[in-house]
């Protein structure tokens, strides 16, 4: 019998999953977990042990029909015990009838297909040192001047359901810096970069083109005067992979992008940098 004793973290407590991600080498960013807080505040988990917390999962409920499961960990030395089943069964249990997708490890992917994951694509994070552009971009301005329902229902092409109140708190967050471009009065780019424990990273990053996906991150690398920043890339998106690797970017490690059920049509060809592994 385990002694495992499962609950819900509370928002304040968040930073425990966050920490032990970065101590796992997922780079989050220093306000993720204020972040991840806001679309659905109970769905984060802990396993504690006579009090200690031996793991952590998260399965974020977005609406009433598509959740995104992450944190998924346990502690060196606690593994191995049916900890993780009982933590899995957990946030699976949360997200109910809902299609749930995930990022996980390449080597995990048989096991995620046995609880019914399918591939939809690999998800690939580069990484590396590019300088600042020696002048910003013309025609590029601030994210925060753009109306929210303009970047709603831009991400709506590129997300599986609608995260308005994340949007808004991703967007606002102190340290980080979005940027848009428009084209005709629409929406043709736009992204955000924030301060990780190591570096930067872009994301979301949102284009209808290469031409003016490079626009926005060469905004954003002005905003930060260049350094180590990270984009999480669909290996589907050619286009992405080109621009990261014409700044000079090297593979870091990949991810399988997998989800339970159909959702809708999403335009990965749009998709140049994925908001977060943890939460989608």
């Amino acid at each position: 019998m385990s002694d495992l004793e499962i609950r819900n973290l509370r928002p304040e407590e968040i930073a425990i999953a966050v920490d032990w991600a970065a101590a796992e080498g997922w780079n989050p960013g220093l306000s993720d977990a204020a972040c991840f807080a806001i679309p659905d505040a109970k769905g984060f988990f802990v396993g504690e042990i006579h009090g200690e917390p031996v793991a952590t999962v998260s399965c974020v409920n977005y609406d009433d029909r598509f959740a995104f499961l992450g944190f998924y960990i346990v502690r060196s030395g606690f593994r191995d015990r049916g900890h993780g089943l009982r933590m899995w069964n957990a946030a699976i249990a949360h997200a109910g009838a809902r299609v749930i997708g995930l990022d996980g490890v390449v080597a995990q992917q048989d096991n995620y297909r046995k609880s019914g994951f399918q591939l939809a694509h690999a998800n690939v994070r580069y990484g590396g040192f590019v300088a600042a552009p020696s002048r910003p971009p013309a025609d590029v301005v601030a994210l925060d001047t753009i109306p929210l329902a303009l970047v709603e229902g831009d991400d709506a092409t590129v997300f599986p359901a609608p995260r308005s109140a994340f949007l808004r708190a991703w967007i606002g967050t102190s340290g980080h810096v979005g940027r848009a471009l428009l084209r005709d009065g629409k929406l043709a780019a736009w992204g955000v970069i924030r301060p990780c424990r190591i570096g930067r990273k872009i994301g979301p990053l949102v284009a209808d083109d290469r031409a003016a996906a490079e626009a926005i991150v060469q905004a954003l690398l002005e905003s930060a005067n260049g350094g180590e920043i990270f984009l999480d890339v669909p290996a589907v998106n050619r286009e992405a992979i080109a621009l990261v690797e014409s700044l000079g970017l090297k593979p870091v490690f990949e991810t399988a992008r997998m989800y339970t059920g159909p959702i809708a049509p999403l335009r990965t060809d749009r998709v140049f940098g994925v908001t977060s592994f943890e939460l989608g």
